[in-house]
C-alpha cells in the first residue's frame, strides 16, 4: 500500500511516500523542509511565521515527495495528515493540502494523531516490530509514557504535569547562550562536562530529578528548568558578566552535563518503573528528545538490566517528519479511521473526528 503523507504541526514542512504491509515497511521519500534558521532570530517558534513559511513550501515540498519516490500522486492509495496535537496555524496548512489532494485523487483522507505519528517512526526500525509495548515519547512538547495496546490504541500512564523536556533543554540553552534550538548543542556540551569530571572538575551544582515522588509515573521539568536558570545568572552575576559575554565554556560544560544527567536519570528511573509494572518486554522511545544521545545510551542500559528490547529511530526520524505519519497513517486506515472533507485541526489531543 502506497501512502503520501502531510506533517505541518510545528516548523517542520515534510510529506513523504511510505509503502506498508503486513510484510513491509519501506520509506520511498521523506522530504523536510526545516525553518530553524528563521525561527532562531526569536530564540523559538513564532506560530504565525511558521504558517506562512508552510504555505509558501508545501506545494513544493510535496513534488519534491513524490518525485523523489518515482511515484505519482495517482499511484497513491491514501493521503495521511497530522490533525492533532500541534500549533494551530500550521497544522491547517496541512490539513487543507491534504483534503484538497484527497479528494481531488477520490482516495482515504487518514488523520493521524502526531505523538502516535512519532511512535510509529520506531515500525521503520524492524518489520517484526508490533504491539504490545510501551512508548516513551520525548519532544519538545510531550514528555509521555503510553502503553501501546494495538498500533492506534494509546493508553496513557504518566506525562509531565508541567513543562516538557526539549522545552526545558531549549529554554536552558538560550539562557547560556546556545543557539536555538538548544538539543544538539547541549548533547555537545554535555559530553564534555562530563570526560571534565573523568579528570577531576567536580561539581557544585546538585540538579532536582523530574521523577515526582509518590505513587505516579509523572515528570515535571520546571524545577530543574529554573534550578539551571537561577544558577547561570547566579554565576553571571558572581563573574560581573555584561550582556552578550558569554559565561567559561567549563560552566557551561558543567551546567549542561548536571543537567543532562538529572533528565536522563529521571525518565531512565521512570521507564524502569513502567517496565517493571507493566512486564512488558518491549519498548520505543520516540520523538526529537531521542536524538539525545545521553538519553539513548541510559535507556538501552535499563532496558538491557529490565530483560526488554528498547527500538529507537535514527536520528533522522526523530523530529517531525512525513514518514512516521505515514507508517501511522497505515495503521488508522485498516481501521477504518478515515475523515472527509470537514476534518479540522487541533491544537490539542482532545479532538473528535468528523468521519468520512
Amino acid at each position: 500500500m502506497l501512502i503520501f503523507s502531510v506533517e505541518s504541526s510545528c516548523d517542520e514542512t515534510s510529506c513523504a511516500v511510505v509503502e506498508m504491509s503486513a510484510e513491509k515497511r519501506a520509506i520511498l521519500s521523506n522530504v523536510v523542509f526545516s525553518q530553524i534558521d528563521t525561527h532562531a532570530l526569536y530564540g523559538g517558534v513564532v506560530p504565525e511565521i511558521a504558517s506562512r513559511a508552510h504555505t509558501e513550501k508545501i506545494s513544493s515540498v510535496a513534488r519534491e515527495a513524490f518525485s523523489v519516490s518515482g511515484f505519482s500522486p495517482r499511484d497513491m492509495d491514501a493521503v495521511a495528515v497530522t490533525y492533532s496535537p500541534g500549533l494551530i496555524g500550521p497544522l491547517l496548512v496541512g490539513v487543507n493540502f491534504a483534503k484538497s489532494l484527497a479528494y481531488s485523487l477520490k482516495i482515504p483522507l487518514v488523520p493521524v494523531n502526531h505523538i502516535k505519528g512519532h511512535t510509529a517512526a520506531a515500525y521503520f526500525t524492524s518489520d517484526e516490530l508490533l504491539p504490545p509495548f510501551l512508548s516513551l515519547v520525548v519532544s519538545g512538547g510531550h514528555t509521555s509514557l503510553y502503553e501501546v495496546k494495538s498500533p492506534t490504541e494509546f493508553d496513557e500512564i504518566a506525562s509531565t504535569r508541567d513543562d516538557a523536556a526539549g522545552e526545558a533543554f531549549d529554554k536552558v540553552g538560550r539562557v547560556m547562550g546556545l543557539c536555538y534550538p538548544g538539543g544538539a548543542a547541549m548533547d555537545a556540551l554535555a559530553s564534555k562536562g562530563f570526560e571534565n569530571v573523568k579528570n577531576g572538575y567536580g561539581s557544585r551544582l546538585k540538579f532536582p530529578s523530574p521523577a515526582i515522588g509518590g505513587d505516579t509515573l509523572d515528570f515535571s521539568f520546571s524545577g530543574i528548568k529554573t534550578y539551571a536558570v537561577n544558577a547561570i545568572h547566579t554565576e553571571r552575576q558572581r563573574l560581573g558578566l555584561c550582556d552578550g559575554e558569554n559565561l567559561p565554556e567549563d560552566f557551561r560544560a558543567e551546567v549542561a552535563s548536571g543537567f543532562t544527567a538529572a533528565i536522563v536519570g529521571g525518565i531512565c528511573l521512570r521507564l524502569e518503573e513502567a517496565l517493571n509494572k507493566t512486564g512488558m518486554k518491549k519498548a520505543v522511545l520516540a520523538g526529537g528528545v531521542a536524538a539525545n544521545s545521553h538519553l539513548r545510551k541510559g535507556l538501552s542500559a535499563v532496558a538491557e538490566k529490565c530483560g526488554a528490547t528498547l527500538y529507537i529511530p535514527p536520528v533522522s526520524l526523530c523530529g517531525d517528519n512525513g514518514a512516521m505519519i505515514g507508517a501511522q497513517g497505515y495503521f488508522e486506515l485498516l481501521e477504518g479511521n478515515t475523515a472527509g472533507t470537514s476534518l479540522n485541526a487541533y491544537a490539542s489531543e482532545d479532538a473528535s473526528l468528523p468521519r468520512a
